[in-house]
């Protein structure tokens, strides 16, 4: 048999480009793949964020859960404060542990009776209520003249703020205790259910869930295009707010049933374990971090390893004490963090992370602090409403209610509004 070497060489040569095209063309894929997975992972470029979602009360309103959506529990300076004169009450048909949002001279609260109710701020006087199907623990938020509240029935619902008629609600099954968080169109809150919402404000109609592994009763802050809330699984989330696509995972180790709130870049966050977190949330978990982390740690441990880096997003974290609880969410003023821990009401400079002062009440605080600025305003589990000295925390005032405070106080034109589990709504001016 006579062999074509000529030919052979040729398809050898053939066969040899073939593979070095194959092999060029598997690198630019691979190349492309690592490009993709590194803009998707460490940059913006794909899932860009939305910066104009964000917004601020106006002068003289409360219209949230903490006043504003990055959560201060903070009042505009300047104007008259409460100096604890009690106005009028309104009596509701159970224990308040809603707290109040006040917009256009209007008081709107939630009741475990399973009303909602519009009170005018001036005289106490009701406007109307309307009734859910359960408890209404979640605290309201008005944004353009429409309420919008959960309920422990499993819906968020969107009701008039003139009137009280349902708009329309959303269905999450389980209870809405989170209290929801308006911008750019968008409902965010969190749910017993385990996830996280976002609804659009016209219809209802669900934008984006993501899933937790605990209930969230946490309430979303929203800044810089994303939402950061906690859970109870010990996780705070840091989501892109228009498509809820995870940013940053910060696990804190215990439950998180406050909400975080954030300044100057820096979100602070407390955990049920007494441990504060100051985390950077534009951070973002570099690939498999958890999965990688606990390998890490465990070759650490016996000396296999170096000490394995700080988690994404870690700046510092603070003990609020031994065996100290904490459901109060911060609020924050300038340098200094004011939140309840058991039965304290602390300061906390943020520079030096040391407690500046510390206020004992006779019974827990879970209650969140409203800060103005000379005084703190908080209800505590003794059944009192706490005025404080922002400066150097002696107490200023007190008001004994009949039961319970777990509302947190709204401050508006010069007057308090807080609920009580005797069922009552104060104002005091």
């Amino acid at each position: 048999m006579i062999v074509d070497r000529e030919a052979l060489q040729i398809r050898r040569q053939a066969i040899l480009r073939r593979r070095r095209i194959i092999w060029i063309a598997s690198l630019g894929a691979i190349f492309l793949i690592i490009l993709f997975l590194s803009l998707y992972q460490f940059t913006d470029v794909i899932f860009g964020l939305s910066e104009e979602v964000e917004s601020a009360p106006r002068s003289g309103d409360w219209t949230m859960f903490r006043r504003d959506l990055n959560r201060t529990g903070a009042v505009d300076p300047g104007g008259d404060l409460p100096q604890g004169t009690l106005k009028w009450t309104f009596s509701a048909g159970d224990a308040i542990h809603s707290s109040p949002t006040v917009v256009d001279g209007v008081v709107y609260f939630g009741s475990r009776d399973y009303y909602l109710y519009a009170i005018n701020a001036a005289t106490g006087e009701e406007i109307w209520s309307y009734k859910a199907d359960s408890w209404v623990e979640s605290s309201p938020a008005v944004v353009n003249g429409v309420v919008y509240c959960g309920s422990n029935d499993g819906e968020l619902y969107a009701l008039d703020a003139a009137s009280g008629t349902k708009l329309w609600s959303f269905d999450a099954n389980y209870p809405v205790r989170s209290s929801p968080a308006v911008a750019d169109g968008v409902v965010y809150f969190g749910s017993d259910d385990y996830y996280i919402y976002a609804v659009d404000i016209a219809t209802g109609a669900e934008i984006w869930n993501f899933r937790t592994r605990s209930h969230v009763g946490s309430s979303p802050l929203v800044i810089d295009g994303v939402i950061v809330v906690g859970s109870a699984d010990g996780s705070c989330y840091v989501l892109n707010a228009r498509n809820g696509r995870l940013r940053l995972n910060f696990d804190t180790k215990d439950s998180i049933l406050s909400s975080p709130v954030v300044k100057d870049g820096v979100a602070y966050v407390t955990n049920s374990a007494g441990w504060m977190y100051a985390i950077d949330y534009q951070a973002k978990n570099w690939p498999f971090e958890h999965k990688i982390k606990f390998y890490w740690n465990v070759m650490y441990v016996r000396g296999a390893a170096p000490k394995p880096p700080n988690a994404s997003g870690f700046i510092w974290l603070h003990p609020l004490g031994w065996g100290v609880r904490t459901t109060s969410s911060p609020a924050i003023v300038g340098n200094v963090i004011y939140l309840g821990a058991n039965y304290n009401m602390l300061a906390l400079e943020v520079s030096t992370q040391k407690i500046l002062w510390s206020f004992e009440t006779k019974d827990l605080l879970a209650s969140s602090p409203a800060v103005t600025d000379s005084t703190v305003y908080f209800g505590s589990h003794d059944g009192n409403l706490y005025a404080v000295d922002r400066a150097n925390g002696n107490k200023l005032w007190n008001y004994t209610t009949g039961d319970k405070i777990t509302s947190s106080p709204a401050v508006a034109d010069g007057m308090l509004y807080i609920g009580s589990h005797d069922g009552t709504l104060y104002a005091f001016e």
